[in-house]
């Protein structure tokens, strides 16, 4: 039991940081987007506020409440793993 706290507690700290750099990197996708974006069409406003406008939609759109999944999937699979393993 205590092998299986530790390999939780290492897991999250690993996912967090996955999370994390992830998260980063599909901002910057979103933001160098809105950026081609703007340059398509530049009579759309301040490109300042064009993009703090899409990046706030996009704070609140599904593909950024999907990264959640980094922190569910690889636990939920492991789990059923050992239960498959050991109960079966």
């Amino acid at each position: 039991m205590i092998g299986f706290l530790r390999l939780l507690v290492l897991l999250l700290i690993v996912l967090s940081v996955l999370y994390v750099l992830v998260a980063i990197y599909a901002r910057s996708l979103a933001r160098e987007r809105l950026e081609r974006r703007w340059e398509a069409k530049p009579h759309a406003g301040r490109r300042e506020d064009f993009i703090a406008a899409g990046l706030r939609l996009y704070d609140k759109s599904a593909r950024r409440r999907l990264l959640g999944a980094i922190w569910i999937v690889p636990p939920v699979t492991i789990a059923v793993l050992i239960w498959l393993t050991n109960f079966n």
